[in-house]
């Protein structure tokens, strides 16, 4: 299957970002993310497993109440039902990896 990100509609998340849905399958999802500077991910938590890629910009990521900075190249694991949230320090993007695949996000 192939995916062009220029064909895909990006849908409003929080203030300031915004998100593409990828490719997915029923065990797993890629998203990006664009993020303008300030703007949050609020925490929540969820069943899947998650890994972060990101991939323009710098982020302050807490998962489980530790809280990192990371920058372009970097990536983050948040395994299940943690407790996490992202603060956008430099506009950005990140590409999300899920498993399984959020239902939710196709709502």
């Amino acid at each position: 299957m192939f995916k062009y990100n220029k064909d895909v509609i990006a849908t409003d998340c929080e203030p300031g970002v915004t998100r593409k849905i990828l490719c997915y399958s029923d065990e797993l999802m890629m998203c990006e993310i664009h993020f303008e500077k300030g703007s949050k991910g609020n925490f929540h938590s969820h069943e899947h497993l998650q890994i972060t890629y990101i991939a323009e910009g710098s982020f302050e990521f807490t998962i489980d109440g530790e809280t990192k900075v990371v920058n372009k190249g970097d990536s983050v694991y948040m395994p299940s039902n943690s407790l996490h949230g992202v603060t956008c320090l430099e506009e950005g993007i990140l590409v999300d990896v899920f498993n399984p695949m959020r239902q939710d996000f196709l709502k």
